[in-house]
């Protein structure tokens, strides 16, 4: 139902409602296709059964648009008083008192959040009930240009052979804003800085054979032309966007899982799939190929360390 500039969804146990669903938040332009509030709720709607299954039981951070990609930028994480009861929230700890962080645990909690004009989620890589034992490790290929998608192509494939080598399976997905994310499942015994630390002796390993395309120097002035492995979203309280998020740019790109035959698709860039055909990706089932149960990261800790520089 519409009226009003209100359009009402069902989800499951609860109605959204989705305000001024005719409001522009992807303006059209330059070749980029115009959305609105409606189309998020919709790709939302659709694209729910395959990415719930990444948010559930997270705390989120949440990047909201009101205003579209012209307008400001909001990064909120505590969770508005005024947010219905039925959506899930976890105090986390932070220095100085704790933080309620929302939690999407159903359909109509994402749409809510898109009513909102939460464009894109970003999610812990740890879970409400263990929050300092991140279940997911993530290494983002940040290409030193916007046009530079071949070292992200090259740093994927010796990053994925590397964690062949190290026995630990691992996922690919499209940022949908410059480069891919490399995922590895953990079995959450390890704590944050464990877990920091060990995916930057990994990432130093690839720098150490390829010194002239690759670096972990934190600051850009550093970094020159090399493509920046980045293991800092591995800390405790830091976030990754969501498989299957929309990101906030030109033409509503989506980021994706996909599988690894894919990464030599010619097509392919870090914004391949938007709204309009993430949902086809999403069918394919990019990622069964993955173990549901996470590794531990002993064994190849001691499978690392052999590999390292001395």
């Amino acid at each position: 139902m519409s009226g009003g500039g209100v359009r009402t969804v069902r989800a499951g146990k609860h109605t959204v409602e989705v305000h001024r669903p005719d409001k522009v938040l992807f303006p059209a332009g330059d070749g980029a296709k115009e959305y609105t509030k409606g189309d998020l709720v919709d790709y939302y709607r659709s694209v729910a059964p395959f990415m719930l299954p990444h948010l559930r039981g997270r705390p989120l951070m949440l990047e909201r648009h009101p205003d579209g990609l012209g307008g400001p930028r909001f990064m909120q994480k505590n969770t508005p008083d005024g947010y219905p009861e039925w959506i899930g929230r976890v105090e986390v700890p932070k220095e100085g008192g704790t933080v309620r962080h929302t939690v999407c645990d159903d359909t109509a909690t994402l749409l809510y959040l898109a009513d909102q004009a939460a464009l894109t989620v970003h999610r812990w890589l740890s879970r409400a009930g263990d929050v300092e034992r991140p279940d997911r490790m993530v290494f983002d290929l940040d290409p030193a240009g916007d046009d530079d998608f071949a070292a992200v192509h090259e740093a994927a494939w010796l990053l994925g052979e590397l964690l062949d080598e190290l026995r630990l399976p691992s996922a690919l997905m499209t940022t949908g804003s410059r480069g891919l994310h490399v995922i590895v499942p953990l079995d959450g015994r390890q704590g944050f800085d464990e877990v920091r630390a060990f995916a930057k002796d990994v990432a130093d390993t690839l720098v150490a054979g390829h010194p002239d395309r690759f670096t972990t120097a934190a600051r850009k002035k550093d970094r020159g032309h090399r493509l920046y492995l980045d293991v800092q979203r591995n800390g405790y309280a830091q976030t990754a966007v969501a498989p299957f998020t929309v990101r906030a740019k030109p033409g509503a790109p989506v980021a994706t899982p996909m599988s690894w035959t894919q990464l030599d698709d010619p097509g392919l860039d870090a914004r391949r799939w938007t709204v309009a055909d993430a949902l086809e990706q999403a069918r394919t089932r990019p990622w069964d190929g993955v173990p549901a149960k996470g590794r531990a990261l002993g064994p190849a800790r001691r499978r690392l360390n052999a590999l390292m520089p001395s």
